[in-house]
């Protein structure tokens, strides 16, 4: 499964809407709200699987 059928799954009753940015360079960002919450750039490595999730989730449980 995707990162984006993830999101929309664990997330369906908060996310309006859902984009998927390619960019270049391996960069691989995920911002909520504005805010970044995961970098490739900043940790030098590919996210692990339900990590980004994980982020989401604690970001959600805080606000």
């Amino acid at each position: 499964m995707s990162l984006a059928n993830d999101l929309l799954k664990e997330f369906e009753h908060l996310i309006e809407t859902l984009a998927l940015v390619p960019s270049d360079g391996g960069r691989f960002e995920v911002r909520v709200n504005g805010k970044l919450i995961y970098s490739k750039l900043e940790t030098k490595r590919h996210a692990q699987p339900g990590e980004v999730i994980g982020l989401v989730n604690k970001l959600v449980e805080n606000s």
